[in-house]
């Protein structure tokens, strides 16, 4: 369908947004609805982010998701923020309504919609969150919320410690830890069928795409495992990172044994939230798997 004047837009506010696959997954779902809207790209470098929100009811969009690195930059910006998000503390859709940019969070539901999905149960199972930024507070949230003790680690301790300290206030009874990023093997190995979830870019195409955020990091898409990076075959890994479908991080569990999944099935079910936030239609999820193959 051709953009038109009368083309309601919507987009993808992120620095870079290059890799997205969201365009075609939302363009589809609009066109299987018979909807006269276009989603499209919108890199914004951190520093133009406050004229980029300004911008966005003046050129007449109807909402934006948000991707790294301003999930959490944009909450100041906004006029309202539903209630999850601002526990939550990061934003990854706003919606615009009459000039007013009112922040969701959709990504600890769409990511919890896909462990059930895979038939994942998580009351009083340990739960290691690699990364402390705005995806990880959407995940952290999702896992203590659904009964998962959740330990959050990341490169930079003190990052992982705030966002427990911050969120621990919401969630009293989670129990929420924190600890350095390198200690995640021996945490990992002292516990029972642990959840391991990814949420930095590590491993994402690009700059990232050989980097893993498991101990014994870089590894070049050929290289032998050593028998240090395998992580506890008991374990279920899963990496946020769509693309490529198959990350360092899950060549690294699929080599110990462990059961691994992508983030291909969260990206769905938060873009359909997401969509349905915009349009009042409830999109096809089918489809839009489709659309990204």
């Amino acid at each position: 369908m051709p953009i038109t004047a009368k083309t309601q837009l919507i987009g993808l506010l992120g620095w870079p947004v290059g890799h997205s696959i969201s365009p075609a997954m939302h363009n589809a779902a609009a066109a299987a609805l018979d909807l006269d809207w276009a989603y499209v790209p919108l890199p914004v470098r951190p520093e133009a982010l406050p004229l980029a929100l300004g911008g966005l009811a003046a050129l007449g969009l109807r909402g934006v998701n948000v991707t790294v690195p301003h999930k959490t930059a944009v909450l100041p910006y906004l006029d309202a923020v539903y209630p999850v998000a601002q526990l939550i503390g990061a934003v990854n859709t706003i919606v615009v309504t009459d000039g007013r940019l009112t922040g969701f969070n959709t990504d600890w539901s769409g990511f919890l919609a896909d462990l059930t999905e895979l038939g994942l149960a998580l009351s009083g199972r340990d739960c290691l969150v690699l990364g402390a930024g705005g995806s990880a507070r959407a995940v952290v949230y999702a896992l203590a919320s659904a009964g998962g003790r959740v330990t959050v680690l990341a490169r930079r301790p003190e990052q992982a410690a705030q966002l427990v300290a911050e969120l621990g206030t919401a969630l009293p009874d989670a129990g929420l830890t924190a600890g350095p990023l390198s200690a995640a093997a021996e945490i990992a190995g002292g516990v029972y069928h642990p959840v391991i979830v990814n949420t930095t870019p590590l491993g994402m195409a690009g700059a990232n795409a050989n980097l893993s955020p498991w101990p014994d990091g870089p590894l070049p898409a050929a290289a032998r495992l050593p028998a240090a990076a395998l992580l506890p075959a008991d374990a279920f890994v899963y990496d946020l990172v769509y693309n490529p479908p198959l990350t360092p991080l899950l060549r690294q569990a699929q080599a110990a044994g462990a059961r691994t999944a992508n983030g291909l099935g969260m990206l769905v079910n938060q873009a359909a939230e997401a969509f349905e936030l915009w349009t009042n239609r409830r999109p096809d999820r089918e489809v839009m798997r489709a659309a990204i193959g």
